[in-house]
């Protein structure tokens, strides 16, 4: 089954076909889901493995607390304000439990806007700092970003890194990586020579490359994600810089990895456990759900995940099958306010709960729930992700 067939298998009903920006609608379905993912445009390099993992988690999984599970997919075109139109349609008119969603920063901040507003809860796949005033309606199931880039910062100063040069996205993503690296830096006796930005859409970041170049740093590290993220490390690449390179956990696809070819071999980057799972400890509370995982990804789409993200909606989908089966212990019915209260109330309440990417302990109005057993660094050998001991 292709992602352009279906994103959607319900257990009583065939998978009907879509084209981006329309839902598919499953029959018989108790409990609704809104998806909202980037199946178009820069950010569907992360977008299609979201909807790909949201698929496994059905079909792994398709009733939550006795109740089918109908899940509803709309596609942003990698727009925030197509993603907030779309939570908005997904609440108002398809009036759904929760939202997952979406695969960029600026298109999950748009999202948790409406979530608040409408007092629906949202689990995102994707980093989000949401205001003071949130109430706890969202959630994320990614590593807080500081955590990652603090892992990555371990290994520069294990290698010896004095400077690093910042290249990353002129949007929302850019800064939450950049003022991570900051926080990490400093502590750690790096000093950041540079700060260069691009859009997601730029065609060349030849500028910006001339004067990381010019800087002389030790190592250059980006904060962007995709496969707008390769364009950096082809710069470095052709402008022949040899110093060592590092990027976030948003590079982990297969579509990175294709795209930036023998120009990111060497690169280094955080990850959640997922990517190892095989070399984790047997007694490890990650390594069973993470395989699982595999298994579940691999019956679905015919082959084994090559990359992080589809894994992110997969735990999203554990932490409502968990907080759902709780709410409906309360005797509140999907479908109305009460229900939706309860599963926000029963995230928060979140507790020691094994995902692929580590183990959720939520608590009221903090939108992470993941520790440091969530990250791990590892290098990109020859086109292959290799854990860096």
């Amino acid at each position: 089954m292709t992602m352009k067939n279906s994103m959607r298998i319900a257990a009583t009903a065939a998978a009907a076909a879509m084209g981006a920006g329309i839902a598919t609608h499953a029959l018989a379905a108790d409990l609704k889901v809104g998806v909202i993912t980037s199946l178009s445009g820069p950010v569907a390099a992360l977008g299609v493995p979201y909807g790909k993992g949201i698929q496994a988690a059905q079909a792994w999984k398709p009733t939550i607390g006795g109740h089918k599970v109908q899940v509803i997919v709309l596609d942003d075109q990698s727009d925030p304000a197509v993603a907030a139109r779309n939570a908005r349609k997904l609440v108002t008119e398809d009036k759904v439990d929760v939202l997952i969603g979406t695969s960029g920063v600026p298109g999950a901040l748009a999202i948790a806007a409406v979530a608040r507003e409408t007092k629906t809860p949202l689990i995102s796949p994707t980093p989000v700092s949401v205001p003071a005033d949130d109430g706890g309606w969202t959630v994320t199931v990614s590593q807080p970003f500081p955590l990652m880039v603090s892992a990555v910062v371990d290994k520069m100063k294990a290698s010896g890194v004095k400077t690093v040069a910042y290249i990353g996205f002129s949007d929302a993503l850019g800064d939450l990586a950049y003022d991570s690296l900051v926080k990490a830096a400093e502590p750690a006796g790096i000093k950041i020579v540079a700060n260069e930005r691009y859009a997601r859409a730029d065609a060349s970041v030849a500028g910006q490359v001339l004067k990381i170049v010019a800087a002389r740093p030790d190592a250059v590290f980006a904060g962007n994600s995709g496969t707008p993220g390769a364009l950096p490390y082809l710069g470095l690449a052709e402008r022949g810089y040899k110093g060592a390179i590092y990027g976030t956990h948003g590079l982990i696809n297969a579509d990175f990895v294709r795209v930036g070819g023998s120009a990111v071999d060497g690169l280094m980057v955080p990850s959640g456990p997922v990517m190892v799972a095989d070399q984790l400890p047997a007694d490890s509370p990650v390594r069973k759900v993470a395989l699982d995982f595999r298994a579940a990804y691999q019956k679905t789409h015919g082959a084994l995940p090559a990359d992080a993200f589809s894994a992110y909606t997969f735990d999203a989908y554990l932490v409502l099958d968990d907080a759902a089966t709780r709410a409906m212990a309360t005797k509140a019915e999907p479908g109305t306010p009460q229900f939706r209260q309860a599963l926000h109330d029963a995230i928060a309440a979140t507790k020691e709960l094994a995902g692929t990417h580590g183990v959720f302990t939520f608590k009221p109005n903090e939108p992470y729930g993941l520790d440091k057993r969530s990250a791990v660094v590892i290098k990109l050998d020859k086109g292959q992700w290799k854990l860096v001991p």
